[in-house]
């Protein structure tokens, strides 16, 4: 044989030895770990035990004599030190057990790690509620909350809407469609700025409304929200959180991100008058506003519906406007600034500092409480549907059950004890169902 046809024969045979290695690596199955509890709903009473299952699996198989670890914390402190369960368990041909028991109220999570062989470590988490819609307020609502908000609004009123329309149609919209630019005064130099869709030659009194609000971040309103109540027959408004201008490159966004509205959260917090989110809240109101005053409007419905921010600032519309008839609000933020007070974590922005003597700082918490999603839950009558993730640790679910816990209408929790911080669609796609069979109700009334 020729030296060069060698080469090629010997290059044939390497490369089927790589496509064969190629192929059992493909096919070797992968490790998983998992930790569920041992109640499908994950919902326990107070002093009772919950036990958390931990399997490690390879392809469809269990792995015995796997060696998992795992820590349990109340989202506060976690393991042995806090009096919580921290350590390895060692699974058979049945999952490994951590058992728990919740003193108060409360959500356990345990979170567990599998040291996968010549790989990379995996991890899970589970939750375990304890008597969670026995959760209370951290801190009783301030006396003068509803002065201090009549107030607001009393000043917010004095300034006429004059809103700006600019047409604003999208790529692939159907005709029956139309969409504007939205930007109405609000109080203070940040307008409400959004994008408004509705169904063309809708007769006056003829369409419901919904507003949906934005998560944590700096963004464009979204014209594709706009758009979706207006394919299902709704005057649609979604704005962003900030009142900026809409439509932009992302480098306009990542300037302001990067620049004034970095950390907005805690601007002005030391102060009621000065937190940023008086200014959030104000556009939620002149928002509704601006809905309420087109001649389309049924009369009849405001849905508002967002998730993490947007969340919370669903809890606050409920509550702060008594027109809204629906809140839907995933994973809300902005709940529970003063839950160190009561020995439990404070949802997001975390808006509250520790002073040096490690216990909430005065001023701030002080002013946090007119500007807590809970505390608006507690005026809020109209129907609601919440998410709540057992293992979210950036809206904790004990913020979340706070909100839950104190609003005054109809109201339904998804619970999922599986969830981080997410707004997955099955959760997106049952709040939309529950705002369409909500209009559905209301076209029936007189």
């Amino acid at each position: 044989m020729q030296p060069r046809s060698m080469r090629l024969v010997c290059l044939l045979c390497l490369l089927n030895l790589i496509l064969s290695v190629a192929t059992l690596a493909a096919a070797d199955p992968a490790y998983q770990v998992k930790v569920v509890p041992d109640r499908k709903d994950a919902i326990y009473e107070t002093g009772n035990e919950a036990k958390f299952l931990i399997s490690v699996t390879k392809g469809n198989e269990n792995v015995p004599n796997a060696t998992v670890k795992f820590v349990v914390d109340d989202f506060l402190g976690s393991g042995e030190a806090a009096g919580f369960p921290a350590g390895t368990v060692t699974t058979t041909d049945q999952p490994g057990t951590v058992t728990v028991i919740g003193k108060q109220a409360g959500f356990l999570r345990c979170q567990v790690t599998f040291d996968v062989p010549e790989g990379k470590p995996i991890q899970a988490a589970a939750g375990a509620a304890f008597s969670p819609t026995k959760i209370g307020l951290s801190l009783p609502v301030p006396d003068d909350f509803d002065h201090f908000w009549a107030e607001q609004k009393k000043q917010l009123a004095a300034i006429p809407l004059e809103p700006q329309l600019t047409r604003a149609d999208q790529p692939g919209m159907k005709d029956d469609i139309e969409c504007f630019d939205v930007q109405v005064k609000c109080l203070g130099d940040a307008p409400v700025s959004g994008y408004l869709a509705r169904p063309k030659n809708a007769k006056p009194k003829s369409l419901p409304a919904i507003l949906w609000v934005h998560g944590a971040g700096v963004r464009s309103s979204s014209p594709a929200n706009a758009t979706q109540g207006a394919k299902h027959g709704m005057l649609s408004l979604d704005i962003n959180a900030h009142g900026i201008p809409n439509g932009k490159p992302a480098e306009f966004y990542t300037e302001l991100t990067e620049g004034r509205l970095k950390d907005y959260r805690a601007v002005g917090r030391d102060s009621r008058e000065t937190s940023y989110f008086k200014g959030m809240f104000l556009r939620l109101v002149r928002a509704i506003d601006f809905l309420t005053s087109q001649p389309e409007w049924d009369g009849k419905v405001v849905a508002v519906i967002g998730h993490s921010q947007g969340g919370g600032q669903a809890l606050v519309a409920g509550g702060i406007d008594p027109r809204v008839t629906l809140i839907a609000s995933g994973v809300p933020a902005i709940c529970d600034h003063s839950g160190r007070v009561t020995g439990r974590i404070n949802g997001w922005p975390k808006l509250v500092p520790d002073g040096a003597d490690g216990k909430p700082d005065a001023r701030i918490l002080e002013a946090s409480r007119y500007v807590d999603a809970v505390n608006f839950a507690t005026r809020c009558k109209a129907e609601a549907i919440l998410s709540v993730g057992f293992v979210d640790a950036v809206c904790p679910p004990s913020s979340c059950y706070a909100a839950f816990n104190a609003l005054q209408g109809p109201k339904e929790m998804i619970n999922e004890p599986l969830m981080n911080h997410a707004a997955p669609a099955h959760i997106q796609e049952a709040f939309l169902a529950r705002v369409l069979d909500h209009v559905k109700r209301h076209s029936t009334q007189k």
